[in-house]
């Protein structure tokens, strides 16, 4: 599992001019299986995403055609995490907890 932070490297009006694109780009993101939920920050001074992928490279990849990145409008940071514990709605999602 990971989460995604991103943080916008412009302001909010110029990241704005390409927020259809990044929306699409959630929407494949969402239909592939990867995300499973995201949404600005408060302030909005970028946003959240939760993810899941078989390794960070395959991530890192995703997060690289973000149009918000490829503009230069943003930088991610990602935090990858062991799920051990879920509502039982991400149940799927669970690793096993080791010692």
């Amino acid at each position: 599992m990971f989460v995604l932070e991103l943080t916008y490297t412009v302001p909010v009006d110029a990241v704005d001019v390409a927020l259809d694109a990044h929306i699409r780009w959630l929407d494949e993101q969402y239909a592939a299986g990867v995300f499973l939920a995201s949404g600005r920050k408060n302030p909005r001074d970028g946003g959240v995403i939760l993810a899941v992928g078989d390794d960070r490279a395959r991530i890192e990849t995703v997060v690289a055609a973000d149009p918000y990145v490829t503009a230069g409008f943003c930088a991610y940071r990602i935090t990858e995490f062991a799920m051990t514990k879920t509502v039982p709605e991400l149940a799927a999602y669970r690793e096993p907890q080791r010692p």
